[in-house]
């Protein structure tokens, strides 16, 4: 992994709560507030100054810009929610540009597994431990995609932190 051990070790403890959290918020209410990415943001700049070669500070500070620009396009297009853009973007900096394919490959297989677990529960008496949540009554092709984000993000710097250079 490219993401060095010592810089996920420091990210790990202030992402993994405001991974978890837009993971809850879009289950229960369709949505990853703006709070939320702006703190994911304001760890990255704070943090990622001291962790980081300024030349790759600014290089992963702006993949944070690509990757929003990118993402408000989609979103224009219809092809992702504001929320999830937002998500993208503000999570961008915190993966190795070296990573991405890795990432992808994660993001497949917790995807797969988040949209399984949230048809299952859907469907069955494990709704009723949250009755009242948005994403249970959305059409059949929303799908409240932070519930797949926000792990992505926490299990690949927990990786990192493992397995990082």
């Amino acid at each position: 992994m490219a993401l060095s051990a010592q810089a996920a070790l420091w990210f790990l403890p202030f992402l993994v709560p405001l991974c978890l959290y837009v993971a809850y918020t879009d289950l229960a209410q369709m949505r990853i507030t703006n709070p939320t990415v702006l703190a994911m943001v304001a760890v990255f700049v704070v943090l990622g100054f001291f962790l980081f070669p300024l030349n790759v500070y600014l290089w992963q500070l702006a993949q944070l810009v690509i990757v929003l620009l990118v993402c408000m396009v989609l979103n224009a297009a219809g092809g992702m929610g504001a929320g999830d853009a937002k998500f993208l973007a503000a999570a961008a900096p915190f993966v190795a540009l070296a990573d991405v394919r890795l990432v992808m490959i994660l993001f497949a297989a917790v995807l797969l597994s988040a949209f399984a677990a949230h048809r299952i529960a859907k469907h069955t008496a494990l709704r009723r431990m949250a009755p009242n949540w948005d994403s249970w009554t959305q059409e059949a092709r929303k799908f409240p995609m932070g519930f797949a984000l926000g792990p992505t993000l926490a299990i690949y710097l927990a990786l990192a932190a493992v397995h990082g250079s």
